[in-house]
């Protein structure tokens, strides 16, 4: 089939492989470079790079209508596949292909509907989330799905559960497409009495307190991410927290200890060691490394960032 691919992050990527190699994609539809991180120059998006490499053509732009619409419409798509693309498609461009624009939503719709489900997932504490192959309505999620596939949280990070689940919906999603091209798809509608939806994550959203439990505080560092990071503060230096394991301690809430040579925070019902941290302003570098060069002495508290 005809196809014109709208993804833009390194969750579509495996998607867009997927499609290429089994379909005819004609357009890679991805958001403009963005400066990213302390530098000056634009980068491109992960898709970007992944249809240059494919050979594929790219159109970026901030609209998709009127114009925008036009140059879509004129690949003559039979689908569209979406992936993590990050905007709004307007009514005239989910009018475009015959067979729609199908989206691979990284939870199991109807739950966690919107920006952040995989985030929202770990916060509640759920144990399993999942990947939905849905057609695209002009509401936030809203439209019937195809396919589920369900993956294992556990008590793993965002980033490990979202590379899973992106292998996952680019197969789910070539399964889809395959159903449609033999007129075999079954779209099912979603239950609204089950609905939830999950809102981009703020840095409140993962701050660590001294008053939380362990086991909320593991989950925020879990679910955070680099534009909302789970930040703390040891006597005057301020952390990011990438990895940490929770243990059994008997320092107080906001006590730091050191276990192993690691620093341990102290919570309201026991420890997280920080296995793996960012100081402000330099790179990630394990909880040992750090204690060795911070020198921490035995009367430091932490706190939350402010």
């Amino acid at each position: 089939m005809r196809i014109v691919f709208m993804g833009t992050p390194a969750f579509a990527v495996p998607s867009l492989d997927a499609v290429a190699t089994h379909h005819e994609v004609e357009l890679v539809v991805t958001q403009p470079d963005r400066v990213a991180g302390r530098g000056t120059c634009a980068r491109p998006s992960p898709v970007k790079e992944a249809a240059e490499r494919l050979g594929i053509p790219v159109f970026q732009q901030t609209s998709l209508r009127g114009e925008s619409a036009d140059v879509i419409a004129s690949a003559s798509p039979d689908v569209i596949c979406v992936a993590a693309f990050g905007m709004l498609l307007p009514p005239e461009v989910l009018a475009i292909p015959p067979h729609g624009c199908v989206n691979v939503h990284a939870s199991l719709l109807p739950l966690y509907r919107g920006a952040a489900p995989i985030q929202r997932s770990i916060l509640a504490g759920d144990e399993e989330t999942g990947v939905s192959i849905m057609l695209m309505e002009a509401g936030l999620d809203t439209g019937p799905y195809a396919l589920q596939r369900r993956v294992v949280i556990g008590d793993r990070y965002a980033d490990e559960i979202e590379a899973e689940m992106a292998t996952a919906g680019a197969e789910a999603l070539l399964e889809v497409l395959g159903r449609i091209q033999t007129g075999e798809v079954s779209w099912v509608p979603q239950d609204e009495d089950r609905v939830t939806y999950a809102a981009k994550i703020t840095k409140d959203d993962v701050a660590l307190r001294p008053e939380l439990s362990v086991d909320e505080a593991f989950r925020r560092v879990r679910a955070a991410t680099r534009r909302a990071p789970a930040r703390a503060c040891l006597g005057d230096r301020e952390v990011t927290v990438v990895r940490a394991t929770p243990v059994g301690t008997a320092d107080p809430a906001g006590g730091v200890c050191l276990i192993d040579g690691a620093p341990v925070l102290g919570f309201s019902d026991g420890g997280l060691r920080l296995d793996v941290l960012r100081p402000a302003g330099k790179g990630d570098m394990s909880g040992v490394d750090w204690a060795r060069g911070a020198r921490l002495t035995e009367d430091v508290c932490w706190r939350c960032t402010r």
